[in-house]
């Protein structure tokens, strides 16, 4: 049996974040993922997608996004069980829990907070006759690796701000790069969008819209699209690539989480975010994409709020009798369990008293 202070299931960056503000409340965390390593989807699927939203950060990939984030919470000592799946939420009559794995492993502790993104995930396809044959054949759903497209013609479809990011990115290291969305509008970030059209008009990209991509031909191997526009006196295009990327999202699914007695909207996890991010389980609390509520951002920066307002309240769970008080990092520095600590510069406590 492990046991721990707060047992975290989930191990993207908001559940990794959740080490580092338990931590400095002295409260220790364990995490459960069913990848083989922490990261989430930023380690899984798109290691190296930039991302433009993380505080300090103009442009930080997401890999690199998860690597500062294991350093950070390095002081705290957390434990993992990766490569396992939470399967059982067992509540113990003193009010803990016991969180069983597929693979057997019990986890012990008087908090439990589901930060696993939106669970597995499947690839939003489009309905195109012969997609599964070129599948991994020049058609693929995630950009893992960006370098594998240099000096290649890629097809992007879509019109969220993964199409557009990745169309932005890749405008510097494919030959060749188009982006097919079937409206005029996009749903992305108002700055991509205005980028990728800026883009377009240097000639970098090559925009298409009120369109879709309709055919692939080739024979072994993914040679050419066509591309029809939705408007009915425009002729389709036939336009030699390499690779067709349709970024369409991914189709989410909670899995055993969705077994647990859990208040379940939209396929997510209802929440009470006017106080504690807690779920109609009194001590399991679901922060990041994986909750829902009025108002809800899925954003990264999103998840780390409510991570630091969660352990607030988990610390009074945890310690009923204990009085909980603020502290800043500016002021006490950062003090890991084995008594190292980063001290915070004087000048930093004189400007703040």
């Amino acid at each position: 049996m492990i046991k721990t202070d707060i047992l975290i299931i989930g191990a993207g960056p908001t559940g990794l974040f959740t080490v580092f503000e338990a931590g400095l409340l002295k409260l220790k965390c364990h995490l459960i993922d069913a990848l083989p390593q922490p990261g989430g989807q930023c380690s899984e699927i798109y290691p190296k997608k930039p991302i433009y939203d993380i505080p300090a950060y103009p442009e930080i990939l997401a890999g690199d996004l998860v690597e500062r984030l294991l350093e950070q919470i390095k002081p705290f000592e957390a434990g993992y069980t990766l490569g396992e799946r939470a399967e059982f939420l067992d509540k113990q009559d003193d009010g803990s829990f016991i969180v069983t794995t597929n693979k057997g492993t019990k986890h012990h502790a008087p908090v439990v907070v589901i930060a696993g993104g939106l669970g597995s995930f499947e690839p939003r396809k489009p309905q195109i006759e012969n997609l599964i044959q070129f599948e991994d054949n020049g058609v693929n759903y995630i950009i893992k690796d960006p370098e594998v497209y240099r000096d290649k013609k890629v097809v992007i479809a879509g019109g969220g701000d993964s199409a557009l990011d990745w169309s932005i990115f890749l405008a510097d290291v494919a030959s060749e790069v188009v982006l097919v969305h079937r409206r005029n509008e996009f749903r992305g970030a108002l700055d991509s969008v205005e980028k990728a059209r800026e883009l377009a008009q240097m000639g970098k990209i090559k925009l298409y819209t009120k369109a879709e991509v309709k055919e692939l031909h080739g024979s072994q191997s993914l040679q050419a699209v066509v591309i029809k526009s939705t408007e009915q006196d425009v002729d389709p295009v036939f336009l030699e690539t390499d690779h067709f990327i349709p970024l369409f999202g991914l189709s989410p699914k909670l899995g055993p989480l969705g077994n647990w007695g859990l208040e379940i909207a939209k396929n997510a996890i209802k929440v009470n975010n006017a106080k504690d991010y807690q779920t109609n389980i009194p001590g399991v609390f679901a922060i990041g994409d994986v909750n829902t509520y009025e108002g809800k951002l899925k954003l990264i920066l999103s998840g780390f709020h409510e991570a630091a307002v969660m352990c607030q309240y988990a610390y009074q769970i945890i310690n009923p009798n204990k009085r909980f008080v603020m502290k800043y990092t500016t002021v006490g520095g950062v003090e890991g369990f084995d008594g190292s600590k980063k001290e915070a510069k004087k000048e930093v406590v004189q400007s703040i008293g």
